[in-house]
């Protein structure tokens, strides 16, 4: 009679069971523990680089704002001083008699600037440009101061001169007139743009070397409140440094 063999199952012992699920749970515990951590690690990073970006990164307008309070604390600024020379001369006629003088007079005179009239809405701050525009007060002539020592007259004397005043009246005269001149050559229009350039481009240094220094990349355009504007133009002050300041605080 031939031999049969039935294999018969093993059947596993109840104790490999719960160590198998002890070991699953384990693994879902670690799994999640990681994911905290790499979540912790980047909540981190992302703290870091945001205290980075707000503290340690300059901040143009900040930047600006601290320019413009050392402008104002100079009240005037001069950039630009120039010296002219007036020549006139005056005649006086009395009693059928005339006599002449001529005054040749040099002075000069300093362009500037009420940094005073200042304010933060006078600076305006383009991110998307950046670009730092800063409108300044007119430039005004201060002046002139004559050199008394250099002065010059000239004249052709005669009786008038002998036994009136006309001498006196004819100075007088020429010394007005020339003050007067020398004001006229000051405010022509070569010379006052003179002026605005040099005090453009002192203000723009004022601005600008602080922001290299910071190493911020950032245009400085400088501009008077009489500029001519074209057709629609306007000042934008939407977002200037006092707000956007304002904004943060």
């Amino acid at each position: 009679m031939a031999d049969r063999s039935v294999t018969e199952p093993v059947a596993q012992h109840p104790a490999h069971q719960p160590a198998r699920a002890g070991i699953g749970a384990f693994l879902i515990k670690a799994t999640g523990v990681v994911l905290i951590l790499v979540l912790a690690v980047l909540i981190g990073l992302w703290g870091v680089q945001r205290y980075v970006d707000e503290r340690l990164t300059p901040d143009p307008t900040t930047i600006a704002s601290a320019s413009l309070q050392g402008l104002r604390e100079q009240n005037r600024l001069s950039a630009f001083a120039a010296r002219y020379v007036a020549v006139v001369t005056s005649r006086q006629s009395q009693l059928g008699f005339s006599t002449e003088k001529t005054l040749i007079m040099p002075g000069s005179v300093r362009y500037e600037v009420d940094l005073g009239k200042l304010t933060e809405r006078d600076v305006a701050w383009d991110a998307g440009t950046r670009t730092l525009a800063v409108r300044l007060p007119p430039v005004q002539v201060d002046g002139p101061q004559v050199d008394l020592a250099a002065i010059r007259e000239y004249g052709s004397g005669g009786v008038l001169t002998t036994f009136t005043d006309a001498e006196a009246r004819l100075d007088a005269v020429n010394r007005a007139r020339g003050q007067a001149e020398l004001l006229r050559q000051a405010r022509e229009p070569t010379a006052l743009r003179f002026a605005r350039d040099a005090t453009r481009r002192a203000v723009e240094r004022s601005f600008g070397l602080p922001l290299r220094a910071a190493v911020v990349d950032a245009k400085i355009v400088v501009r008077f409140a009489d500029d001519p504007v074209a057709n629609g133009e306007q000042w934008d002050v939407s977002r200037s440094i006092g707000e956007v300041l304002g904004n943060r605080r």
